[in-house]
């Protein structure tokens, strides 16, 4: 089993040539197909839910929506092909892609990009996605989807860029089933990487041990260190994202969600913690 495609979405928020950065990275270690999707917006969505709108309004709207929809599908499409051309990525239609090296597909569809991602994921071996920004309110029912509705793995892109991703994975374990469905999922990245860290919590209660974890790996053929660290539970997010780095990791790897993501949302938990502080890529599963 190894990555042969990769999602890719992209809109136009500045976003996307970062994401694709860290695509391309992880694309070029397995000779991976990225296939880049726009989601253009229904000039209907704009129209508020439940409220009454004049017919003469309701076609001004839409009108202008038409015409935004329009600009920055060009604007994308146009990022699109500049950076293929920079990367002499070549541009493929449709199936079968090339197997000896990196490839792209440009796809458009119309309608609200969290519905389109949960879907498409489904076909794609990863999906990488921008780290929501909470300020301007974007991304985060993108990163949901791909997250909840795919059963797919999912690269967290945060805007600082990083030289290369995949090299050195460091893994979040404590044992559930959110961790073992992580690692499972990532064996083809972790079979690639140069080293592999487990990062456990010092003296945590765990169904299944750290060491156990590496006794799993080894069976695949990975080899992998062994790294505990001290944290209280409320800590636990923060000790992850520094002890990763301190590895010298450029991605850590994470089941995604062990409590309900409303209890997470509300309550606060690892994997929000997680993906609202990290400044490196993150690999998540639910």
């Amino acid at each position: 089993m190894t990555v042969r495609t990769i999602l890719v979405p992209v809109r136009g928020d500045g976003k996307g040539e970062g994401v694709l950065d860290y695509a391309l990275s992880l694309a070029r270690r397995h000779q991976a197909h990225l296939e880049v999707l726009h989601c253009r917006p229904r000039p209907d969505d704009m129209i508020p839910f439940g409220v009454f709108v004049p017919a003469r309004l309701r076609k001004e709207i839409v009108t202008s929506a038409g015409t935004l929809a329009n600009e920055e599908e060009s604007k994308v499409r146009d990022l699109f092909d500049r950076y293929c051309a920079k990367h002499d990525i070549p541009e493929i239609d449709a199936a079968p892609w090339p197997r000896d090296r990196v490839s792209a597909t440009w796809r458009e569809e119309t309608g609200k990009q969290a519905k389109i991602i949960g879907l498409r994921g489904r076909l794609a071996d990863l999906i990488a996605v921008a780290k929501p920004d909470h300020a301007q309110n974007l991304g985060l029912n993108t990163l949901e989807a791909a997250l909840l509705e795919t059963g797919k793995l999912v690269l967290m892109c945060p805007p600082r860029p990083v030289d290369s991703v995949g090299a050195k994975v460091a893994i979040a374990w404590n044992g559930s089933g959110e961790a073992a469905r992580a690692v499972t999922a990532a064996l083809p990245l972790l079979t690639k990487a140069d080293s592999v860290i487990l990062l456990a919590g010092k003296g945590a209660e765990m169904p299944v041990s750290a060491e156990e974890a590496k006794a799993y790996l080894a069976v695949h053929d990975i080899d992998s260190a062994l790294h505990s660290f001290s944290a209280t539970p409320a800590a636990i997010g923060q000790a992850l994202l520094s002890n990763a780095k301190e590895a010298g990791a450029d991605c850590l790897l994470m089941g995604a969600y062990g409590q309900s993501r409303r209890r997470e949302l509300v309550m606060g938990g690892v994997t929000q913690h997680v993906i609202d502080h990290a400044d490196m890529p993150i690999l998540l599963m639910h």
